[in-house]
């Protein structure tokens, strides 16, 4: 708790990327983790969409603590692929979380493909304890690489060419992406939902 002045945003998540794309989204809060809060619990993420699934672990923490909770859930549906990996886009090559297998496999299962179009989506929830939980969804498009480009950004970034900033999110700054990326669009219409209570 660095700043007694700012209001604390809890975030049900454990990934520090997203901690920190969060923190400079809402830059009036601190953004701390649902671990740093207390609650190390896992939410069982069954829901078939990614508002399903953000709705889930914001409702699960949230219970748990007794405080707002922010969780989002997102992926990268590719045309191609029919959608895939959409919400399996984490452990897309089986193992959770593990980026550059799943970046791997995308290109791989890409190899002939024409049609390289793609798009990223976030579905974020704020769950209020007793009260009603909000959700908004944003996406950003683009195209799949047939390889990686820049060596920033995490998860699928450096394979995903933005139809917005026309370089891969792994060659763009921070500021960049974050200006046109789907979490930010997500919780940009999120946070006007919200209205007086995220301000």
């Amino acid at each position: 708790m660095d700043d007694p002045k700012k209001k604390i945003l809890v975030v049900a998540t454990g990934n520090a990327h997203k901690l920190r794309e969060i923190a400079e989204i809402f830059p009036a809060y601190e953004v701390i983790s649902q671990k740093q809060a207390g609650f190390s619990g896992e939410a069982e993420e069954t829901g078939k969409t990614f508002a399903e699934n953000a709705l889930i672990k914001a409702e699960t923490a949230c219970r748990a603590l007794g405080l707002p909770v922010l969780a989002d859930d997102s992926g990268i549906c590719v045309s191609a692929l029919g959608g895939a990996p959409g919400i399996y886009s984490a452990r897309y090559a089986g193992e959770h979380g593990n980026d550059k297998k799943n970046r791997a496999l995308l290109l791989k299962n890409l190899e002939n493909a024409s049609d390289r179009a793609a798009y990223f989506e976030c579905a974020a929830a704020l769950a209020f304890p007793g009260g009603e939980t909000l959700v908004a969804t944003g996406r950003t498009y683009g195209s799949i690489l047939t390889e990686e480009r820049g060596e920033g950004g995490f998860g699928y970034d450096p394979v995903f060419f933005s139809d917005d900033l026309q370089k891969s999110f792994g060659e763009a700054a921070a500021a960049e992406k974050n200006a046109v990326s789907h979490r930010f669009r997500a919780l940009t219409a999120l946070k006007e939902l919200a209205g007086g209570d995220m301000a």
